[in-house]
């Protein structure tokens, strides 16, 4: 087990999205069930709630300093001066209920739509949708499952894609210039004996690691897919994941405090054992990770 230090204990029911913040050297991440996004200071050791009221899935911080978030009932654009602002509520006649979300090098916010909610016998599947800055939505791909952790390629040529209920993460040919996603393949299948894959991140080596909820541990796959590595961690619930730090050789965990009951989970999966998430975590990763894009949105919906 990794030297897995504790960065809040404060029982966050549904731990999500942590994002550090290069500039201001603080990581931020949200609770979607309390619905609230926070930030820590490791300078000053503190965690602050930075904004509320909606249910913020997942979010990217904008070049001019606000966050583009993806919540349960559609986009928003959210700033200290404005607070939260609507830019999209459905597409398609369908509303966007938000799980996963991530910036492209060109300021597109990726992310994943969801409809299921713990019932893997009736659900509708979502879609992998792009926003461009300009406030265009276009579909890159449909027919998942449940959607979660995106990430790029040390070049921005390969988009990582999880569908959790498959336990698989896919990936796709990206064209950052055009925002396209082709050639979707298997990059990994999770076995059902393990926890399933939820949020991931890539290191500036090119490879994968993905949270395995249900799995008390991150696994690290090579950028062919082979399994390199596994870190566990003392926590069971392990949601989502992200480098920072000074020197971006951290890796910050979120987990979740609810006990999510659910058919998902490995057989035989004791759910009144003890550790089963709430808190944030950090421990060193042993390899540098990389700056996250910025989401870039037109001024006339600032």
């Amino acid at each position: 087990m990794a030297d897995v230090q504790i960065v809040s204990d404060k029982n966050y029911l549904l731990g999500e999205n942590p994002l550090w913040h290069w500039k201001t050297r603080e990581l931020w991440w949200t609770d979607v069930v309390r619905r609230t996004v926070y930030s820590h200071n490791p300078a000053e050791n503190s965690v602050v709630a930075r904004l509320s009221g909606r249910s913020v899935s997942c979010f990217a911080f904008t070049e001019k300093g606000g966050l583009l978030c993806g919540c349960l009932d559609g986009l928003y654009y959210w700033s200290e001066d404005e607070g939260f602002r609507c830019i999209a509520g459905e597409y398609d006649d369908e509303v966007l209920r938000i799980n996963d979300g991530i910036a492209d090098a060109k300021g597109r916010f990726l992310f994943g739509t969801n409809h299921f909610i713990g019932d893997t016998s009736n659900y509708q599947t979502g879609r992998l949708l792009s926003l461009d800055s300009n406030g265009v939505i276009s579909v890159l791909d449909e027919g998942i499952h449940l959607s979660n952790g995106l990430g790029f390629s040390t070049d921005d040529s390969v988009l990582y894609y999880t569908d959790t209920i498959a336990r698989t993460i896919y990936r796709y040919r990206y064209d950052p210039g055009k925002g396209t996603a082709s050639n979707r393949e298997v990059f990994v299948t999770v076995p059902e004996s393990e926890g399933v894959p939820d949020g991931l991140t890539v290191d500036s080596e090119g490879f994968v690691w993905s949270a395995q909820c249900f799995g008390a541990s991150v696994a690290r796959y090579d950028p062919d897919g082979r399994l390199h590595s596994r870190i566990a961690v003392p926590v069971r619930q392990v949601t989502s994941l992200a480098f920072g730090g000074d020197s971006l050789t951290d890796i910050f965990l979120t987990s979740a405090g609810e006990n999510w009951k659910s058919t998902l989970a490995p057989s035989g999966y004791d759910y009144d054992a003890a550790n089963v998430g709430g808190g944030v975590y950090r421990f060193e990763a042993g390899v540098k990770g990389r700056q996250e894009h910025y989401a870039s949105i037109s001024d006339d919906r600032r």
